[in-house]
Parts: structure tokens; sequence; C-alpha cells
């Protein structure tokens, strides 16, 4: 079985994870919305990753909306001491299935709740407060209201520590200057490079950086480079674009998503990928 730990650890809070981590966001069905086609498959991603080390796992009520969170609960409550739960808050899903914002700080506390109601959990470890914007590039604007009422949720107990999703740097020091940041959520992977001092400027503070569509997200990663030094080194360009971002940055934590055991096997098994320096350096001038 794949060794995750070789990846090392990092912290979100008061929280030491595996720095492989995984996104439920596929559990759900096509689109995200409705439930999953097969239910029995799902469940055994859930107790396979668990059983691979796994300890962080990402979702949201509204994947589904709702379905990712229930069969979180069914496969692994009660869960293992080790394991953090991080979800996100800040939108809701249409009837459509269209992706909707809901900026209204009064809306949050319903939607944390719900969040907990859904995972069997007194208290969230990490909840992240997702800010509207386009999907691979935040807006500016302020978030203070929203933040505020998070902070506030905090104080209550009901969540332990917050983080932020797509935002920019601006956004991030607005935000501590009201209550403390554990992460940032933002689109990053090895074509898409726009956050790269947002990182840096996040490892000096010691924020984790958690990196939404590591792999392209819905138009997969592809470049020549990428191909070519996967072959050289025997894995998928996928296991070689996460491998990248795990020696991108000690503060990157990844949760790779997917729906099948053994795509789920072939994302953890990156964690043991060694990439020469000659193939960083390759793979550094694919954004540049």
């Amino acid at each position: 079985m794949t060794d995750i730990t070789a990846a090392g650890t990092s912290r979100l809070g008061d929280r030491a994870v595996n720095r492989m981590g995984y996104g439920a966001m596929q559990l759900a069905g096509p689109g995200v919305f409705g439930p999953p086609k097969d239910r029995a498959q799902a469940l055994a991603v859930l107790r396979e990753a668990v059983a691979a080390g796994v300890n962080h796992i990402d979702t949201s009520d509204y994947y589904g909306p709702f379905v990712t969170n229930e069969i979180i609960a069914e496969a692994l409550a009660p869960y293992p001491a080790d394991l953090t739960i991080v979800t996100k808050v800040g939108a809701k899903r249409g009837d459509d299935g269209s992706w909707i914002h809901t900026p209204d700080p009064a809306d949050l506390a319903g939607q944390v709740e719900g969040n907990l109601r859904r995972l069997k959990l007194d208290a969230m470890d990490v909840v992240n407060l997702r800010v509207p914007g386009e999907m691979l590039r935040p807006a500016e604007g302020s978030i203070e209201p929203q933040f505020t009422a998070m902070a506030e949720l905090q104080r209550r107990g009901l969540v332990r520590h917050i983080g932020l999703s797509n935002v920019t740097s601006a956004q991030v020091r607005e935000a501590r200057a009201i209550a403390p940041v554990v992460c940032v959520q933002n689109a990053y992977n090895l074509v898409s490079r726009a956050d790269d001092a947002l990182i840096d400027e996040l490892a000096a503070e010691g924020i984790a950086y958690v990196p939404f569509f590591p792999l392209g997200g819905f138009a997969p990663l592809q470049a020549d480079a990428l191909s070519a030094a996967a072959e050289r080194l025997g894995a998928t360009p996928m296991q070689v674009a996460l491998a990248w971002l795990l020696r991108r940055s000690p503060n990157i934590l990844l949760i790779p998503g997917t729906s099948s055991v053994a795509h789920l096997r072939e994302n953890l098994a990156a964690a043991q990928l060694d990439l020469p320096g000659d193939t960083m350096a390759e793979l550094e001038a694919i954004a540049a």
C-alpha cells in the first residue's frame, strides 16, 4: 500500500494532517448534483482513503446538495480521532443544479448548522468562507461582514477554525485583522499559477494553501513537458502534476477528488513520487 506520509504533514490550525488528502466533490452525481451512480463505490472510496492514511477530507453541503456529507457520515462516522473534515459555506444549489452565491452574513449560521447535522458533528474542524467571484479568478471587495459572521460562529463553538476560498491577498489581510485564518483554498495547478506570490506569503505566516482543481478541474492538464516527465518517471501525468504541487511549497495540502477506488490509489501514489531537479525545472517552465 502507498505510504502517503512520505509527502509529510502540515498544520490546519491546531490539527496536524497528512499533506495528501481527499476532496469529496466528485462523490455526488454528474455536475456535482444529485446522488452518485454507485453509492456503494462512493462509500468504498472514502473508507479506502482513510485506510490509506488520509486524515484531511474536504467537502461541502452544496455538493449534491447534501449528498457528499451524508455519504461521508454513512461511511466514516463515528470518525477517527485524527480525521479533519473541512467544509465550505457561502453558496447553495438551485433546483436546476446552478451554483448560487449567498453573500448575506445571516445565511452562514444556517449553512454551518446544516453541515454539522448531515456530518453528525457537534463542531466543524475548519469551515472555509467561499467568496463570490469567477471560478478561477477571485474578485476584489470587502469580506468584512461575512468574515465577522464566521468569527461569531467560532466564538459560539460551532467552528474551531476558519479558512477562506476564492480570495485575494488583500482579502486574506482583511480577514486576519478580524480572526485567525488557517487556510486558503484557491484554484491553482501546474499551468494556472496566478497565486504564486500568495502561496509564498501564506507559507511565511504558517497558513496552509489548499489548491482546488489541482489537476485542471473540468479541463484536465495537458502539456508535452508533463507527459514527457511522466514517461521518464514511469508515472502518469496527473501523478507528476500532484507531486509538483507537493514540491512547490511545504504549506500546500492536496485534496484531489475521485469517485473511483483505482483512481484514488493512483492519486495517493503521487505522495511517494520523487521529482529530480531537472524535471522540476522543465515543469516550472510550462507556465513561464
